[in-house]
């Protein structure tokens, strides 16, 4: 049993430490330092974890971390780049899930071929599978457009300065919609139907890899 929570664990801080990180890597790029200033810059995912985001992620595969605060008066240009900060998280799971995917794809023979928990080698597998499964599912969690997720970020950007602002004020109450809408069968059959498919896109990526180191 605990080999299980493991295998769900740990792949899941790896996902949530790099998409926070490169939300706060982005911003400071784009002129804002405040997630250096507080320490957000970094792999460590202790710095990164919101525990009930991160329950949600072993349990259901879709989930959060801590947001990386964001200044976005910093920016020269506030709401465009920090459409593109939000845009940032989901830009790296989706890398780190086709890496992920190579891996899988050139170690697969190597480590035994089968997925299970009587071995070593089946175990790393578990884990390598279930990290590129995680990264696809929090990619795709986080565009949707319902605040305080990446994709309201970038939806709010292409609308006026004062509607921005407007919508920005009620971030707060985004997440009790959120909750409402990840317990519904609508979200099973959007995104998580979307997750599947780009899921099974992705998987050529390692399959392409297995085929070219046999």
């Amino acid at each position: 049993m605990l080999t299980g929570v493991l295998i769900s664990v740990i792949p899941a801080l790896i996902c949530i430490t790099f998409h926070e990180l490169s939300h706060g890597f982005v911003a400071y790029k784009l002129g804002d330092p405040t997630a250096k200033r507080m320490g957000r810059l970094t792999l460590n995912p202790i710095k990164h974890i919101d525990v009930f985001g991160l329950l949600m992620m072993v349990v259901f595969r879709f989930g959060w971390a801590k947001p990386v605060p964001v200044n976005m008066m910093s920016f020269k240009h506030p709401k465009r780049y920090m459409a593109l900060t939000a845009l940032a998280g989901p830009a790296s799971n989706i890398i780190l899930a086709i890496i992920t995917l190579l891996i899988y794809g050139l170690t697969y023979t190597a480590l035994g071929g089968r997925q299970t928990l009587e071995t070593a080698g089946g175990i790393a597998l578990l884990m390598i599978e279930r990290l590129a499964q995680i990264s696809v599912a929090l990619a795709v969690f986080n565009i949707i457009p319902i605040p305080p997720l990446d994709g309201s970020k970038v939806l709010f950007s292409v609308v006026s300065d004062k509607l921005y602002y407007k919508l920005m004020k009620y971030e707060r109450y985004g997440m009790i919609l959120l909750i409402l809408v990840v317990s519904t069968s609508v979200f099973s059959s959007t995104v998580g139907r979307a997750t599947s498919f780009l899921y099974e896109k992705l998987f050529v990526a390692a399959e392409a890899m297995h085929k070219l180191v046999n």
